[in-house]
């Protein structure tokens, strides 16, 4: 486990499940299906493009912030459009340095035209506290001898 890790090998440990909706939905269908998965995002697919991704993060913005009605707005009105994507091979350090400069929390994996997975901020972090713990329990095990020769 390393930052040099593909993303690959997070969707890997968690699973590549893509939640999406079409465009053409309300917001408060998109929050009910968020609610249910219990995700922060979805990936909003018209048939089988990607157009955009609509996270909480649009919502609060773009719906609460703005005294909107979320069963009259449709997602495509407010969500992230275009989308900052990935692929596979991307590296785990390449999609945290994406994150902070582009300023999301999710990113579509592509693989092709496909939508094959979707990384957040967590997943990512996540990954590094494992590779920390990694190393830290052979750095102890260096320490003590007990590392294997």
């Amino acid at each position: 486990m390393e930052l040099r890790d593909p993303v690959e090998c997070i969707l890997k440990s968690k699973g590549s499940q893509v939640h999406s909706i079409p465009p053409d939905v309300t917001v408060y269908e998109a929050l009910e299906k968020m609610a249910d998965k219990n995700v922060g995002a979805l990936v909003v697919m018209d048939a089988n493009e990607l157009v955009g991704i609509f996270s909480e993060r649009d919502y609060v913005r773009n719906v609460i912030l703005k005294g909107r009605s979320s069963r009259e707005m449709l997602v495509n009105e407010i969500m992230s459009s275009p989308v900052v994507t990935v692929n596979p091979r991307t590296t785990i350090d390449d999609c945290m340095h994406r994150m902070t400069d582009k300023r999301c929390r999710h990113l579509p994996v592509v693989e092709g035209e496909k939508v094959v997975g979707v990384v957040s901020i967590g997943d990512l972090v996540n990954w590094i506290i494992k590779e920390q713990d990694h190393t830290i329990h052979q750095l102890e095990e260096y320490i003590t001898g007990k590392y294997p020769c």
